[in-house]
């Protein structure tokens, strides 16, 4: 069987990767020349919305999939006139837009911080007004990774702030002062199954995800599986979704989606039964989901914009390197380590190595 996936980053590697023991081959639309998706299938180097490179794609695939959500809807749309395409292009317009998505959740009685749409200068003075400061200003599209966005913490930062992030449309969220951030990684295959992966507490540096942790019994599981199920059925979905919660006490507070493979689901390579790439295949492909369940203590971290020495990062037990062959860029993502183990001292100790020698190359 042969999987397209429109995009060739990371995401499209692991899924690549994913797809091989199952005897999937994958083939890749993607415009960058040096995509590191490359060495995990066949590359078709043209721009996502090149009808005649979507053509040949489809010609070569059973069924399509994507990597992250700044691909046009209609490109999904169109590929869907040909094989079976998930997640549906519906679920990607809501993803990409952060004022959807807030009424997503807002419609299935999930909590949000305060938000209010803006269109104007005239309407950020008024939803400042309205919901307060400190406040987040947010591009309503095409923003992540901390871009597209502003935090506005006393009046003078409103002044030239819709101006600033380039007059198009934006929302203003309330500031939510959480107890922690965490994320429910979940998929849904195509007869409607559904099965979750442990939380993931995350931590953020600069904006860009530093490390996840795969929580054990975590109190707001069974909530998060509740509300992400909400969403999950409401979207008719197909495939790996990610909802990003601020947790608050008991409460937990809707952040946003991203509808595929996620960064802080990276443990589940070796940290779950199922990785949650394969479990995503399984789901577009219509084969049975696998076990989410947790194997072991486990934590991603990223490494962003320079890589540590190869072998002192292997020296560490209970330590896997995952190299995606990319230029070291500042503020890139180039590749990431998991820690896992069953002994609660080995993974503390490889943790506690492994952030010094994180912290010594920043």
């Amino acid at each position: 069987m042969k999987i397209g996936v429109v995009g060739g980053g990371q995401l499209g590697r692991m899924i690549g990767m994913a797809g091989m023991p199952l005897g999937m081959r994958s083939v890749f639309l993607e415009p960058a020349p040096e995509a590191c998706a490359a060495q995990a299938g066949h590359m078709i180097k043209a721009d996502y919305t090149d009808h005649y490179a979507i053509r040949e794609l489809v010609n070569q695939c059973d069924a399509v999939t994507f990597e992250f959500e700044s691909i046009p809807p209609e490109t999904v749309e169109f590929i869907a006139q040909f094989v079976p395409v998930y997640p549906v292009a519906s679920s990607l317009k809501i993803a990409r837009d952060r004022w959807l998505e807030k009424s997503l959740f807002q419609e299935n009685q999930i909590p949000t911080a305060e938000v209010a749409d803006i269109s104007s200068e005239e309407d950020l003075e008024e939803a400042v007004s309205n919901i307060g400061l400190p406040a987040i200003l947010k591009t309503r599209t095409l923003g992540y990774d901390g871009k597209g966005q502003k935090l506005l913490k006393r009046e003078s930062d409103v002044t030239n702030a819709f101006k600033e992030l380039g007059e198009v449309p934006m929302i203003l969220e309330g500031f939510v002062d959480f107890d922690s951030e965490v994320s429910c990684i979940a998929v849904r295959g195509r007869d409607g199954s559904q099965a979750f992966y442990s939380l993931a507490e995350n931590e953020h540096r600069n904006g860009i995800l530093h490390k996840s942790i795969a929580t054990e019994d975590h109190p707001l599981q069974s909530l998060a599986e509740e509300y992400v199920g909400r969403v999950l059925d409401a979207l008719n979905y197909v495939g790996v979704i990610t909802v990003e919660f601020f947790a608050k006490g008991e409460k937990l507070i809707a952040n946003e989606i991203a509808p595929r493979v996620h960064n802080s689901g990276h443990w589940t390579i070796e940290g779950a039964e199922t990785s949650q790439f394969e479990n995503h295949l399984r789901a577009v492909t219509g084969l049975p989901l696998g076990s989410t369940r947790r194997i072991g203590h486990c934590a991603m971290y990223n490494l962003i914009g320079r890589l540590p020495p190869e072998s002192k990062i292997l020296e560490i037990p209970g330590v896997k390197f995952h190299n995606y062959v990319k230029k070291a860029k500042p503020g890139r993502k180039i590749g990431h380590v998991t820690v896992h183990s069953a002994d609660q001292k080995t993974y503390d100790d490889a943790c506690d190595r492994l952030d010094t020698l994180i912290q010594n190359i920043l």
